[in-house]
């Protein structure tokens, strides 16, 4: 069977939707339709009929180009003409005003499925905004790229002590939830009077990859061009907290890390000894056009995926972490993040792993994080047995 999304559903049956005269959508220009991924769900929406009057846009902004973490403002979408209501600058939850008029909001984004990517902390704060002032909320469900198995979620599980923009609620870091699934959990946690409908995907299946489902894979965000990039992303995304480039602002973000000062054969030597499952590495040398290395020539490590499904991605990013500061104790430093959602850029390690400790650990014995440590730090306790009741997919 072939896998089709809730927006493609709802452009065949606008049915699906009760009547409406006025309508708002939260998107961007990532959402396609499955049976086309040249065409932008927004306008096939607008194609079958569906009032859309305004559009809400995430980090990235409607055209989802927008720099990581820069303030997006509102403005005028250049596809369809309508007005655009930035949810990640000044705000990043609706206001009354840009809400109340209307019948219904529809979400249509595709995330990535990891704790730290701001998509899903934009649906929480839609849905918060739509049951305060009782706007009926539509998720238009499409799959989580790294698979819904939910034995492959990894933690932390997010102490609320480090709760932020990038971490908002008590889920682990790899999550292995659909964005449909997340909205029904928080409607059932923390917001039972919200109104919400998931039009659900047709022909997903939990153990789907995204290579499983057939379809290309659009880049979700300036720095997530390509699947191999959304499965690292879960771990390498960790030395954004740091002085290692991730490799933004070259043609594999997060598939590989680098800094001038860099001894890969020596890093890798000591990451052997733990024996990561599901990637390979070589050594590397690349030039990132942004960053903190910007335009400098810099040894780095490659990570190519040789079995996505086997693969553990926040684990492999705390063992190279570790090795990475084991190899490196005077070079290696912490490193502050500026975003519109944390100016100061302070705490951001913590604000991505989730938890307290974890830093004090890799400064005082980085030596000593093993797979052992490394398990209990990534498990997702609980996480099954709580989310069991807001599946919508086997």
């Amino acid at each position: 069977m072939n896998v089709a999304f809730g927006a493609d559903r709802l452009v065949r049956e606008p049915a699906l939707l009760p009547s409406a005269a006025r309508l708002g959508l939260v998107t961007n220009d990532c959402a396609r339709v499955s049976v086309d991924p040249a065409v932008r769900t927004r306008r096939a929406l607008l194609d079958a009929g569906l009032p859309i009057v305004r559009l809400f846009g995430p980090e990235h902004g409607i055209a989802a180009s927008a720099a990581d973490g820069a303030a997006v403002f509102d403005a005028t979408d250049a596809l369809t003409g309508l007005p655009v209501v930035s949810l990640y600058g000044e705000r990043t939850r609706p206001s009354r005003e840009s809400i109340a008029d209307l019948d219904a909001v529809l979400f249509d984004i595709p995330d990535v499925g990891a704790r730290f990517y701001t998509y899903v902390w934009t649906l929480l704060e839609v849905l918060g905004a739509c049951a305060e002032f009782g706007v009926p909320l539509v998720v238009l469900d499409r799959p989580n790229p790294l698979g819904g198995v939910l034995a492959q979620a990894e933690g932390p599980m997010l102490d609320l002590a480090c709760a932020s923009f990038v971490g908002g609620d008590v889920i682990p870091v790899r999550h292995s939830l659909t964005v449909g699934e997340l909205a029904r959990l928080w409607q059932a946690e923390r917001y039972p009077g919200a109104q919400l409908t998931v039009v659900a995907c047709v022909g997903w299946r939990r153990e789907f990859l995204w290579p499983d489902t057939g379809l290309p894979f659009v880049p979700t965000s300036p720095s997530m061009p390509s699947f191999a990039s959304a499965l690292l992303y879960p771990g390498i995304c960790l030395f954004e907290a740091t002085n290692v480039s991730v490799g933004r602002g070259t043609a594999l973000p997060f598939q590989r890390i680098g800094a001038p000062w860099l001894d890969a054969g020596a890093v890798l030597e000591r990451l052997s000894r733990t024996t990561p499952r599901g990637v390979r590495f070589e050594t590397d040398e690349f030039s990132p056009a942004i960053g903190v290395y910007a335009n400098e020539t810099i040894p780095g490590i490659r990570i190519e995926v040789t079995d996505g499904h086997v693969l553990r991605p926040v684990a492999l990013g705390i063992l190279l972490l570790a090795a990475v500061v084991t190899t490196h104790r005077l070079r290696f430093a912490w490193w502050k993040y500026p975003t519109a959602a944390n100016p100061s850029g302070d705490g951001h390690f913590e604000r991505l792993i989730g938890r307290r400790g974890v830093q004090a650990r890799l400064d005082a014995s980085p030596d000593t994080v093993d797979g052992t440590q490394v398990t209990e730090w990534t498990r997702a306790e609980g996480w099954a047995e709580r989310v069991g009741p807001t599946l919508l997919y086997t």
